[in-house]
């Protein structure tokens, strides 16, 4: 067993539970859903991810999951979902919350379960653009991003996983 500090609470966990991460923004469909899947993907079993938003859209942009796709990931099961969904005390611990907007990073969260560290790693928007040609670029460029972040997450020792500074310092990489 470790001993994992959460923000003043001291919580026993096994050495093989996952470090939880759940991804906010506003609408959940795009830039919150890519890191969600990014993370799922290359975090292994090391890591458990998820997303949420303010105000979710409904169902994630047909564009978000056109390129999930051709980068070969499974899109299965993926929604738009409140992060409502998240605050109950049946939910699954949170450890890290990372808001990707700017809307979201301004709004005032609800208490998630685990009394989890937040921290923002803004990304433009792709989903609102109307030319088709610069939406899908944009899409890509906010792809490539997340997961460059997603990768030096995946790469910090377990003990920066605590650290808030090194976490928030993940948003400098560009």
């Amino acid at each position: 067993m470790t001993v994992r500090i959460r923000l003043g609470k001291r919580t026993t966990m096994a050495a093989s539970d996952p470090y939880t991460v759940l991804f906010l923004c506003t609408g959940n469909s795009a830039r919150s859903i890519l890191s969600e899947v990014l993370l799922r993907d290359l975090g292994g079993a090391r890591f458990r991810s998820f997303s949420a938003g303010s105000k979710p859209s409904g169902s994630p942009h047909p564009d978000a999951l056109s390129l999930l796709k051709s980068k070969g990931h499974d899109v299965t099961g993926l929604s738009s979902k409140s992060w409502d969904v998240f605050s109950s005390s049946t939910s699954p611990e949170i450890d890290l919350s990372v808001t990707v907007c700017a809307n979201a990073a301004g709004e005032v969260c609800p208490v998630f379960n685990g009394a989890n560290c937040r921290v923002h790693w803004p990304a433009p928007d792709p989903a609102h653009i109307v030319d088709e040609v610069e939406r899908q670029r944009m899409f890509e460029t906010v792809y490539a991003l997340c997961q460059v972040r997603i990768e030096a997450l995946v790469n910090l020792p377990d003990e920066a996983l605590q650290d808030r500074e090194a976490l928030q310092a993940i948003a400098n990489i560009t």
